[in-house]
């Protein structure tokens, strides 16, 4: 018995022998109080990619989110999860929404915050597991809080963490189960400079070295762009999806914004997004 078994449910990783996308769009369409957010994303990722949903506040990049899980309708077109409609897969869906910050003052240890992510959705005190499937739970929260590099103080309180420390530590919440489908929703937010690198990298691991489909809605480009396989960029109403090579580019990103962006390439070779074009709302757009 493996220990997904162990654990009372299936073994979530697609089988080698299953090639079906986890996620497709098709003509796939967003609209929001009489305005459409987005329209004609075409759109689809498979196990072991990493994609980013990029644009300006207002965009539609949580609504998106919202999609998938089935908690916002689909204005227009066909939006499949694991060959199902959107909410009828979401037991193989890890999501990890946009950030909560925890008080000062909170006791919960990290690990018992990891735990919650295999049995925190029971109402009720939860009955004590028989042996084999304690230790099959145990080994596994072990496994991903090790995963996400936060042995060290995972059994610390919460509120103890630093911001970059519970951020790794939620990603094992959200990964305990062993979703094939990972949604993130700006999980970089009010994160410093250096933790942002080190949660993008260690998301980008994750995703390929995990054959984890991960689909991460970002404000800001630059901290993940050499981490990912495919963009979906919204602005406007509009879209774009590619490579990042075919997307963050000052042609394509000026069309969206209706203002000049630039996009240089550094001497390594990574793609630098520069500017802060002014949305119609009267924000602005963090791409650089």
């Amino acid at each position: 018995m493996d220990r997904a078994t162990a654990l009372g449910g299936p073994r979530l990783p697609a089988p080698k022998g299953e090639r079906g996308p986890v996620l497709e769009l098709r003509g796939a369409a967003a609209r929001a109080g009489g305005r459409t957010l987005w329209s004609g994303v075409d759109l689809t990722v498979r196990a072991g990619e990493f994609t980013a949903v990029l644009g300006p506040n207002g965009a539609g990049k949580s609504t998106l989110v919202k999609m998938l899980l089935g908690a916002a309708p689909v204005a227009a077109g066909e939006v499949r999860i694991l060959g199902s409609r959107p909410g009828q897969a979401n037991h193989r869906i890890g999501y990890l929404p946009q950030r909560r910050s925890f008080d000062a003052s909170m006791r919960i240890r990290g690990i018992d915050v990891v735990r919650m992510g295999l049995d925190g959705d029971r109402w009720g005190v939860p009955l004590p597991l028989p042996g084999p499937r304690r230790r099959a739970a145990r080994a596994r929260v072990d496994e991903v809080v090790e995963l996400v590099g936060a042995s060290t103080y995972a059994h610390r309180p919460i509120g103890q963490c630093s911001g970059g420390e519970q951020q790794r530590l939620l990603i094992a919440q959200a990964l305990v189960r062993r979703p094939q489908l990972l949604l993130l929703d700006e999980p970089l937010d009010s994160l410093d400079l250096s933790h942002q690198g080190g949660v993008a990298a260690l998301i980008g691991r994750i995703c390929h070295r995990e054959s984890v489909a991960v689909v991460m809605v970002a404000h800001d480009v630059n901290p993940i762009l050499h981490h990912l396989d495919t963009v979906l960029y919204l602005a406007e109403g509009g879209s774009a999806t590619g490579t990042p090579e075919e997307v963050i580019t000052s042609t394509t990103l000026t069309r969206l914004y209706g203002a000049r962006v630039e996009v240089l390439r550094a001497s390594d070779g990574r793609l630098v997004v520069v500017g802060r074009p002014e949305t119609t709302g009267g924000g602005h757009a963090a791409v650089g």
